[in-house]
């Protein structure tokens, strides 16, 4: 906007291009709060149930998951159900609740991360079909780039968007099916394996962490359970049980004296506690979360 005094007195005239100031707004507060902690001072048999437990309910995980991902978009309520019954046989009915909501989460996520690729395949080959369509050599503006600098640029380039067009074919064809590529333990921490000298790690450090990441362990609170899943009113705190020794059928993780959940928090949605790893030596990290 720029003003000018004119005969009739000041007046304003437009000038294109310039950017319209938004509205202030609020920024809401957090909806969530994590706590992150370690169980330290564990015995030797503390430890070893740790990992009985992760090792029995990842291999259930992972063959949950495995059925998850084969029902694609033909999963509905009724088998979300009969997965989660088949499930409690083997464990309980709280950790298959955890399990399955664990898998949701992750095929979901495997959903907005395909779409995202997908994105960003379309993106590139906008772009490169652009410059392969400008002149060599040939400059750009600020609304769009130029031309490639050389022939044998524009020639690698060609044969680029062609692999990228066959990516792109590929991945929509999984999507429209319902097929996601999903790598329990991390696909980073599998690709290592074969980079074990790169990454400064024995194939037994490698087996370690591989295993520690393919362990589940954790407990989800189920909102309409109420003072089932929660020890406590205020502060609120999440508990997880298993077929294990008296003094660790209950652990809990509750947040520190001094401090409150967020406004957000206070909604009764759920909990979820439990160690995020197994390291070979020292305290087990642990997390308590709320949303």
């Amino acid at each position: 906007m720029v003003t000018d005094f004119c005969d009739t007195g000041w007046g304003v005239e437009e000038m294109g291009g310039l950017r319209e100031l938004a509205a202030s707004f609020v920024v809401p507060g957090p909806s969530g709060v994590a706590i992150r902690t370690r169980l330290k001072h564990l015995t030797a048999g503390d430890e070893k149930v740790l990992r009985l437990v992760g090792d029995l309910l990842g291999s259930l995980a992972s063959r949950d998951l495995k059925a998850r991902c084969s029902a694609g978009l033909e999963h509905d309520t009724k088998q979300w159900a009969q997965r989660k019954r088949a499930l409690t046989g083997q464990s309980s009915s709280r950790w298959a609740g955890s399990i399955t909501k664990a898998t949701h989460d992750q095929w979901a996520l495997a959903r907005r991360g395909q779409l995202a690729h997908i994105q960003s395949l379309q993106a590139g080959i906008e772009t490169i079909t652009h410059r392969l369509s400008v002149p060599v050599g040939e400059k750009g503006g600020k609304q769009a780039p130029g031309g490639y600098r050389s022939t044998r640029e524009w020639f690698a380039k060609s044969r680029r968007l062609c692999v990228l067009e066959d990516r792109l074919q590929v991945v929509r064809a999984d999507r429209e099916a319902g097929v996601v590529r999903v790598v329990r333990g991390g696909k980073r921490l599998l690709n290592t394996r074969h980079h074990l000298q790169e990454a400064q790690l024995t194939e037994e450090q490698w087996r370690l962490r591989w295993q520690a990441g393919r362990r589940f362990l954790a407990a989800t609170a189920s909102p309409a359970k109420g003072s089932a899943t929660r020890r406590s009113a205020s502060p609120p705190a999440a508990s997880s049980r298993s077929r294990c020794p008296r003094r660790w059928r209950t652990w809990r993780t509750p947040r520190t004296a001094g401090t409150s959940w967020p406004p957000g928090c206070r909604s009764r949605t759920g909990v979820s506690s439990g160690p995020t790893a197994s390291p070979p030596t020292g305290p087990w990290p642990t997390a308590s979360t709320k949303t």
